[in-house]
């Protein structure tokens, strides 16, 4: 017998008339501390995400295009890196239709072997947009589930991250996320839960933002979706 299977072997021997512990874990210990009413969510998750330099914008359905327009030319960037499958990406071309001087649409359409230097070039690529699985108050984060139309590079490389949020996917605290959204039935890949731009003290503790990805962290929050 190797010695792999010696030591398994003697895993497996050393259950015999055991009995299984009891699973007493009490939901209510990590969310009846963290729950809100519904009017509260979105004043609660602004509270946490401003403390730590993130911008929050309360828009619509129908005017985010227009804003996220206003909030580019403002900042001078000139260019926005976003998806062109998704919902939001089609609204987004549709309001940028036919009109000329405004920031350049890029689409996230090809492998990133294929345009990494572009890519990763700030002067080139200084914004994204990305759509939002939903956020929690608790603890004023976003929830990303990154996919192929809308990769996970979107929202960690341009310096400028815009993120458009549905107040009613805002939900009180991460368990309740879990459950609803089922993550124990089909783990996503890869997801990221965002509270606020990229920062780090690592170097003499002076804290320092957009060293490991986007500066700037601007949130779009649909009040009526």
């Amino acid at each position: 017998m190797s010695a792999r299977a010696h030591i398994l072997a003697r895993l497996r021997h050393s259950l015999t008339g055991t009995q299984p512990i009891a699973d007493d874990y009490d939901d209510a210990l990590v969310t009846e501390p963290w729950r809100y009413a519904p009017e509260q969510r979105i004043a609660r998750l602004r509270l946490l995400m401003e403390a730590v330099h993130t911008e929050i914008h309360l828009t619509d359905r129908q005017h985010w295009p227009a804003l996220l327009e206003q909030l580019l030319q403002q900042r001078q960037l000139p260019g926005l890196l976003m998806a062109p499958a998704t919902p939001h990406g089609q609204q987004l071309q549709a309001h940028w239709a036919d009109r000329s001087g405004l920031p350049v649409l890029k689409a996230y359409d090809r492998p990133v072997e294929q345009w990494k230097d572009e890519l990763f070039d700030p002067q080139v690529t200084p914004a994204s947009l990305t759509g939002t699985l939903g956020a929690i108050a608790a603890t004023g984060s976003l929830v990303l589930w990154p996919t192929p139309e809308e990769p996970r590079l979107m929202s960690l490389v341009p310096p400028v991250h815009f993120a458009l949020l549905e107040a009613r996917a805002i939900r009180d605290n991460f368990h309740q996320v879990l459950q609803e959204q089922r993550w124990a039935d089909g783990l996503p890949g890869n997801a990221l839960l965002i509270s606020g731009p990229s920062k780090t003290a690592d170097i003499e503790q002076v804290l320092a933002y957009g060293a490991h990805g986007p500066k700037d962290l601007i949130v779009l929050i649909l009040e009526d979706a």
